[in-house]
C-alpha cells in the first residue's frame, strides 16, 4: 500500500515499565492510563512488558488493564517471569496468543516480538536475544504483509552502548528490516517502539525510527543509590522502590499515526519523588538528557528525522 494513500488517522494509547510488583502505586498509574486513553476514544492499547508476574494478588491490577474498552496488546518483558514463572505462564494469564505475533489495525501492520529468547553460552543475567525462528517468523511475516509497520519489543532493537540493556542480536534483527525496506522500495518498516531502559529517547538507524519509551512509574538507580522517598511503611511493604527514583505522576504516551505516513508521540511529563540522580551524583551523566521523568512529544517522518523534544 502506497503510504501517500493510507485511511483516516489511527491513535493509540502505549506504556511500558509499569512494575506491579516493585511499585506499590501501579494500580492507581494504570488506572490514570487507561481512564486517559477511554477519554480520547483511542483505537487500541499496548503495554510494552515489565506490566506484572502472573499472581493471583496481581488479578485486580491486571482487570485494571482489561477494563479498557478496546482491543490491548501485550509485550513481554524480563521482569515478568520473576518468581520463577516461565514465559508460557505469562502469557496464559495475560491471554496473549503468542510470545511474538502480528496484528492490523486500520491501514497499518503491528508486530510484538519477544527479545527473551535463550542463547547457548550466555552470561549470567536476564536472557536478551531473538532467536533463528523468531527471526524466520519475522522475515516472512513481513513480506506477506507490505503495509506501513510499527515493530514493538520490551529491550531495544538499537545497539546499546551497555550490552546488557538492548536486544543482544539487535543488528541482525534491524538487518532483517532494513531489508524488507530495500526490497520494498519504501520504509515500509515505519518505526520500533520498546521499553526496558526507562529513559526517553530516540534514533533513526537505516531509515527507521527507534523510540524508546520511560518506564510508567521509575528509573532504576541500584544498590549505592537507596533512599527512602516515601514512607517506611510502603518501604516494608515494596522494599524494592528504594533502590528507584520514581516518577511522581505516570508517563504514558498516546501516539497518532497519520494519513501522510507521520508518527506523531504525545507524551506526559511529571517530577522525580525526593532527590534527583543528579543530587546522588549517579555517574550516568553521558545519558544525562535521557534519565528525565518524561516522555517527549515527537513528530516522526518515515526514513526522516524530524523530533521536537
Amino acid at each position: 500500500m502506497d503510504q501517500t494513500t493510507l485511511g483516516p488517522t489511527l491513535r493509540f494509547g502505549l506504556m511500558a515499565d509499569v512494575h506491579k510488583d516493585i511499585m506499590h502505586d501501579a494500580d492507581a498509574r494504570l488506572h490514570t492510563f487507561i481512564e486517559h486513553m477511554q477519554a480520547e476514544s483511542v483505537d487500541f492499547i499496548v503495554q510494552l512488558g515489565d506490566l506484572c508476574q502472573p499472581t493471583e494478588q496481581n488479578r485486580p491490577f491486571l482487570k485494571v488493564w482489561e477494563s479498557f474498552k478496546g482491543p490491548r496488546y501485550h509485550v513481554l518483558g524480563n521482569h515478568d517471569t520473576d518468581g520463577g514463572f516461565t514465559r508460557e505462564q505469562v502469557l496464559k494469564y495475560w491471554s496473549m496468543p503468542a510470545r511474538f505475533y502480528s496484528f492490523d489495525e486500520g491501514d497499518y501492520h503491528f508486530v510484538v516480538l519477544d527479545g527473551n529468547d535463550e542463547r547457548e553460552g550466555r552470561a549470567p543475567g536476564y536472557p536478551h536475544f531473538m532467536a533463528a525462528d523468531q527471526l524466520e517468523w519475522l522475515r516472512n511475516d513481513l513480506e506477506q504483509a507490505q503495509r506501513p509497520t510499527l515493530i514493538f519489543s520490551h529491550q531495544s532493537l538499537e545497539d546499546m552502548e551497555d550490552p546488557e540493556q538492548g536486544v543482544e542480536n539487535g543488528a541482525e534483527v534491524r538487518g532483517v528490516l532494513e531489508e524488507i525496506n530495500l526490497r520494498a522500495g519504501r520504509p515500509q518498516v515505519i518505526a520500533c517502539f520498546s521499553g526496558h531502559n526507562h529513559v526517553d529517547a530516540h534514533r533513526c538507524i537505516g531509515g527507521i525510527h527507534y523510540i524508546q519509551i520511560n518506564s510508567m512509574s521509575n528509573y532504576w538507580l541500584g544498590d549505592a543509590y537507596q533512599e527512602i522517598r516515601y514512607s517506611e511503611e510502603v518501604d516494608r511493604a515494596f522494599p524494592w522502590i528504594k533502590y528507584t527514583v520514581p516518577y511522581e505522576k505516570p508517563l504514558y504516551a498516546l501516539v497518532t499515526l497519520g494519513a501522510d505516513g507521520t508518527v506523531e508521540i504525545e507524551g506526559t511529563s511529571s517530577e522525580f519523588v525526593g532527590v534527583s540522580p543528579w543530587q546522588q551524583n549517579y555517574p550516568y551523566t553521558h545519558i544525562r538528557e535521557q534519565i528525565v521523568p518524561k516522555i517527549s512529544d515527537k513528530k516522526l517522518v518515515a526514513g526522516q528525522i524530524n523530533s521536537a523534544q
